[in-house]
């Protein structure tokens, strides 16, 4: 069904379930093929999912969002479903993200509340509800470098050594990152996906693909958000609050700092590899060209990580080779 066909679907069942007039308008779209649509009926506000059944499934974004409701993290509030068409009306959390308003003076207000729902749901969601976030996983989006961003963005042609000494490296990333405390991770936890809001702060979307994984893979989301630069020492000091947070819930024991920042630059490059290949990808295969002016940044952040620890300088070395 073309674009047009699903949206006079999505207005035909909106009218059925609003049984008033209404103005639609498009609020936002992400990497999958799912779209967000604004409706204004009366005084009330709401937004409703669009997401394609043959392409995506709404049944996750339903059981993770009644998680984190349980344990009391702000989520969109869900009034209508129809899994059949994948349609979602829900609460409608407007219009600025993190992203739009995060500056020098506002953010550290704003990630220490981020940073509390991130410890919120870690302590609270309970472990063996989500997949694991496996090896095999960790692995295969790290993959996602070789095929999109080093041979089709970056035309590099590997050669049998570095094609097996790049696979190599990402064992060793991933036996080193699958080895941390696993818990609740919402796997997209950065500055466009948090809302902010005037009370319980923030609102928190797209979490639809979320697994049981790294303790440090959410707070690298965060704070290596590929959407926004902070100078290392903001990065350092809301690890370290994040740390002390961690402690005092007893998510980590006997783990000290530094030991906890090696793991988060480790989760990092992992990260860093998986979203060079996802942002080439969504440039290359589905014409989503925006996602190349943020590259640079996340290539900044691979470098410096392979840089700083002596275990990751062969992988830097080849880096140097590719990244330029």
């Amino acid at each position: 069904m073309d674009s047009q066909k699903r949206k006079d679907l999505l207005k035909d069942w909106l009218s059925k379930k609003l049984k008033i007039d209404f103005l639609f308008s498009p609020a936002s779209s992400d990497a999958s093929f799912r779209r967000y649509f604004r409706v204004k009926a009366q005084d009330n506000s709401f937004i409703v999912m669009d997401a394609p059944p043959q392409n995506e499934s709404i049944e996750s974004f339903l059981k993770i969002a009644k998680l984190l409701s349980i344990v009391g993290v702000n989520v969109p509030e869900i009034y209508e479903v129809d899994k059949s068409l994948g349609f979602i009306l829900m609460k409608d959390f407007g219009d600025k993200t993190y992203l739009d308003v995060l500056n020098n003076d506002n953010q550290t207000a704003l990630y220490t509340d981020a940073i509390n729902s991130l410890i919120r749901m870690q302590k609270n969601i309970k472990r063996g509800l989500c997949q694991s976030y496996s090896k095999k996983i960790l692995i295969d989006e790290m993959g996602l470098f070789i095929e999109w961003y080093l041979k089709k963005y970056k035309s590099y042609d590997l050669n049998k050594k570095e094609h097996e000494e790049l696979l190599s490296w990402f064992e060793e990333i991933s036996i080193k990152v699958f080895s941390q405390e696993k818990f609740f991770v919402h796997r997209d936890f950065h500055s466009r996906n948090l809302m902010i809001l005037e009370s319980k702060n923030p609102g928190i979307l797209d979490f639809q693909d979320a697994l049981e994984g790294p303790i440090t893979y959410d707070l690298v989301s965060l704070l290596k958000d590929a959407y926004i630069e902070w100078d290392e020492e903001i990065i350092l000091d809301h690890a370290v609050r994040y740390w002390e947070k961690a402690k005092t819930s007893q998510l980590i024991n006997n783990y000290e700092f530094p030991d906890f920042y090696k793991d988060f630059e480790c989760m990092g490059i992992q990260r860093h590899l998986k979203v060079l290949g996802i942002f080439a990808r969504l440039s290359i295969r589905d014409k989503k060209n925006q996602y190349l002016e943020n590259i640079p940044l996340v290539e900044k952040y691979l470098m410096n990580a392979t840089e700083r620890y002596s275990d990751f300088h062969q992988l830097r070395n080849f880096l140097d080779k590719v990244i330029k």
